[in-house]
């Protein structure tokens, strides 16, 4: 048997030297990988091992020796317990340099590419309000009703009266549905029975026109409450343009189902990306950071170089947002997206926006993509915005045969592009430069924009 150089209930000191996915700090005991909750890079902790494995072990912080000059006291009273932050303990000039960091390791370490630009990650002049769209699970314990966010690696709920992430008008929807579920009694959803009506509270606003849409997520068609809470939010809260009820019966983890009813308004909002007009239902998938989204697809539209002579694909193309970035100096742009309802919101903010030099397929893109090939329809750019799963290798394979000159790869997840940018490079492209940008100041997420180019 191995002699482990950690064990269960002892005590260590650790110096913590990097930030994992899941924001926890990482450090080494004989160089066997110790993930510490809280632990945040240049502490030097005392840790007790709290889960010992073959490869790694989990440590709890007994006492913080040498605090690192990196830590700063979250502003978020909650940030320990709720999931929606995992690093606003550390200064946000620090956020940015790991971000950075977790991109160029990826790319060493998974895509094994040398020589390529890394720059440093851009981020918000004020890294705090910055999201457009909040999902909050409504619960009751012990007799008490709930609205936050979901406690890390949990369904408990952390109650919240305050999100510092997301727009502030959301601390006015929270207060107001608390007050009103307790003085009408509202039933709530219980997800181990079933029953109940309540599921979850979702707000969309428009940083461009402060214009919001409250959407009340129901255990079936019921909505007893229907009249009277149209009439108190509209009262309460003027800014409200849109009240939809969606309908989820579905015993799943999954928040929106997908028949919705307008209860006022219009069903809908519109935002604005640059000069681009966006409109926004409860089911249209939309970047929930305005103001970074239009730095990332700038950045795409530069490293695109487009003349306006140009034929682009852009694949994943989701409602076309970046589709009509493409658009404005392109000659055509293909978009290609497996769910339909994205390619009906892609084709209507075409129209919304007077462009008539773009086309929608649907269809998932490692079918349809060399489908369209065989047909003879070929791109002088790509642009590819995958899941965080990345492109399928067929995808990249038939990329490659189009022969373009550029291709610009926007990512969310650093090691399934630097797996892509390595099968891209054994097909004949080499990657130039990437530019991290902080769309989600105080998570660990990182998008990214590489620019892709002809060996």
């Amino acid at each position: 048997m191995v002699n482990m150089p950690v064990k269960e209930g002892e005590k260590y000191t650790v110096e913590i030297i990097d930030i994992g996915e899941s924001g926890e700090g990482i450090g080494k005991i004989d160089g066997f990988t110790v993930f510490v909750e809280g632990g945040i890079p240049d502490d030097k902790v005392v840790i007790e091992a709290i889960k010992v494995k073959k490869n790694y072990a989990m440590g709890r912080i007994v006492e913080i020796k040498e605090r690192s000059p990196h830590r700063v006291n979250p502003v978020c009273p909650v940030e320990k317990d709720c999931g929606g932050c995992q690093i606003q303990n550390i200064n946000y000039a620090k956020q940015l340099e790991i971000k950075k960091n977790r991109v160029e390791s990826s790319i060493e370490r998974i895509g094994k590419l040398e020589g390529i630009l890394i720059h440093d990650t851009l981020g918000m002049d004020i890294p705090f309000n910055y999201r457009n769209k909040a999902q909050f699970p409504v619960g009751k314990e012990k007799g008490q009703s709930l609205i936050g966010f979901y406690k890390k690696g949990t369904h408990h709920i952390v109650d919240l009266d305050s999100c510092k992430i997301q727009h502030s008008i959301n601390d006015r929807i929270v207060k107001l549905f608390k007050n009103f579920i307790e003085k009408n009694k509202v039933s709530i959803y219980d997800k181990k029975t079933g029953k109940g009506i309540l599921r979850h509270i979702l707000t969309r606003v428009s940083y461009a026109s402060g214009d919001l849409m409250v959407v009340i997520i129901t255990n079936g068609k019921k909505l007893p409450f229907r009249d009277e809470i149209v009439r108190v939010l509209t009262k309460e809260i003027p800014e409200i343009k849109s009240i939809i009820q969606n309908i989820n019966s579905k015993k799943t983890n999954v928040i929106l189902g997908h028949e919705c009813k307008t209860l006022y308004g219009q069903g809908k909002i519109v935002d604005y990306i640059g000069d681009l007009k966006f409109e926004i239902s409860p089911l249209s998938f939309f970047q929930v950071n305005s103001f970074q989204t239009k730095i990332l697809y700038d950045k795409a539209l530069e490293y695109a170089g487009l003349s306006g002579n140009e034929t682009v694909f852009d694949i994943y193309c989701g409602i076309g947002s970046i589709s009509l970035f493409l658009a404005q100096k392109a000659k055509k742009v293909y978009g290609i997206e497996v769910i339909d309802a994205a390619i009906r919101d892609a084709e209507n903010n075409a129209r919304l926006n007077n462009m008539d030099n773009t086309e929608f397929f649907v269809g998932k893109a490692e079918e349809l993509v060399p489908k369209l090939y065989k047909k003879g329809l070929k791109a002088d750019v790509v642009v590819v915005d995958p899941p965080r799963k990345g492109c399928e290798k067929v995808v990249l394979e038939t990329i490659a045969m189009m022969n373009p000159e550029r291709i610009v790869y926007v990512s969310c997840k650093p090691s399934t592009l630097a797996r892509d940018l390595k099968i891209l490079d054994e097909l004949g492209y080499r990657t130039v430069e990437i530019q991290p940008v902080d769309m989600f100041p105080h998570t660990t997420h990182v998008e990214t924009v590489a620019l892709i180019e002809k060996k």
